[in-house]
């Protein structure tokens, strides 16, 4: 009876709380209520946030199996092994391994997206482009500062290339873009990069400002936009099925994405598949990102999360986007250069060449406004909004062309 009692008590996490490094587990239970708080009553990205601190507070509790790091070491699914005994959340992680949820989410991304200040203006392409330069910079940032690590004779966080592109993807403001390229060339920083990428997209009206107002004048922020012009149900109904062969052929890599998304804004431009749209906005998007929360954050465990690498992850991060933000407003700053009195771009509107869709452009109506009260740029801010995420789907594209 009492070999039977101590048994029992071996077996509760709190005494496997004491065994090896499991104390770590801990500081990931705090950081997982941490999470939650912020999700539940700050609103930072809670539809994502808070099911991520879920999944990361069940992966740490101890003793209970529900995510095996060994079923998908070396970025690889183990199937032998997973076979055997697999938890909840291993059964579950395989649609982000396989990366079936980022592109599920796409299509409900694209069903609730609306191009047509894009087409409207199609110089807005331009300005989503730019804020791509954030991604591939930070790349190359992140490489520099591991090399400089090396010259100083610190200790190198011995970041790979993968790595590096993962880090960057963050600048892109895309939270499935960057767990689907991270899934795919940077499977063991899932975690941080994940909770990293969502925390930046929740904290868009704090980072973008300072930078927005830093890069232009008064007299710039306070240029009035002429209206956009209407575009025809023809051309909506063109763009995604045109998109989708373009960019299929020329970064195929980019393809799953892409499809995807243009697949969701067909479904809502066509007008006969008003149910299926209704469905992948509502139903499928909200299944869809409890799953991909859920096994994102149990990926969070105390050995992954809590690392030198991880810290730097969230440094790049904000740098990262505030890169892609600098870039989109000066790049509008330079158009205007070429363009006639009559035709110039408010340059606000470049911060909105980030994925963060719409609240990028929220923050360029607000910032525009506070100039001038008449100033309406919300719908033209839409342009590179959306652009922002076709951009970010080709970058992740072309990373994993280059190194998957």
């Amino acid at each position: 009876m009492i070999d039977g009692i101590i048994n029992f008590l071996k077996q509760t996490g709190f005494y496997l709380f004491s065994e090896g490094d499991n104390w770590k587990m801990l500081i990931m239970i705090g950081i997982a209520c941490l999470l939650c708080y912020l999700a539940i009553v700050k609103k930072f990205e809670p539809l994502l946030l808070l099911p991520i601190a879920v999944g990361m507070l069940l992966t740490n509790l101890p003793g209970l199996g529900v995510f095996h790091e060994a079923y998908f070491a070396g970025g690889h699914v183990h199937w032998g092994e997973f076979a055997s005994d697999p938890g909840l959340l291993d059964i579950l992680y395989l649609g982000v391994k396989l990366g079936v949820y980022p592109c599920l989410i796409f299509i409900g991304v694209g069903a609730m997206t609306d191009f047509g200040p894009l087409l409207s203006n199609p110089k807005s392409l331009i300005l989503g482009a730019a804020a791509q330069v954030g991604i591939f910079a930070t790349v190359a940032g992140v490489m520099g500062v591991d090399a400089l690590a090396g010259v100083f004779g610190w200790e190198s966080l011995e970041f790979t290339l993968k790595e590096a592109a993962s880090i960057g993807i963050i600048g892109g403001a895309d939270g499935p873009t960057a767990i689907f390229v991270t899934s795919k060339l940077a499977p063991n920083l899932l975690g941080p990069i994940a909770v990293a990428a969502y925390s930046y997209m929740a904290l868009v009206p704090v980072i973008q400002p300072p930078i927005m107002k830093a890069l232009t004048t008064k007299k710039e922020r306070s240029i009035v936009m002429t209206n956009l012009k209407p575009v025809t149900r023809t051309h909506k109904i063109l763009f995604p099925i045109v998109i989708t062969i373009f960019v299929s052929l020329i970064v195929p890599s980019a393809g799953a994405l892409i499809g995807c998304l243009m697949f969701g804004n067909l479904l809502k431009e066509c007008g006969v598949c008003e149910r299926l749209s209704k469905t992948v906005q509502n139903e499928l998007m909200n299944i869809v990102t409890v799953f991909l929360g859920i096994s994102v954050g149990a990926t969070a465990t105390a050995a992954t999360f809590l690392s030198p690498k991880t810290l730097t992850i969230i440094i790049m991060g904000v740098i990262a986007f505030g890169v892609a933000t600098a870039s989109g407003v000066l790049i509008a700053k330079l158009m205007n250069v070429f363009l006639s009195e009559g035709k110039k771009i408010n340059p606000l509107i470049g911060s909105a060449g980030v994925s963060a869709v719409p609240m990028a452009a929220r923050v360029s109506q607000k910032v525009g406004q506070e100039e001038n009260p008449g100033n309406f740029l919300l719908m033209h801010a839409m342009g590179p909004n959306v652009a922002g995420v076709i951009g970010s789907a080709i970058a992740a594209g072309v990373l994993i062309a280059l190194l998957g």
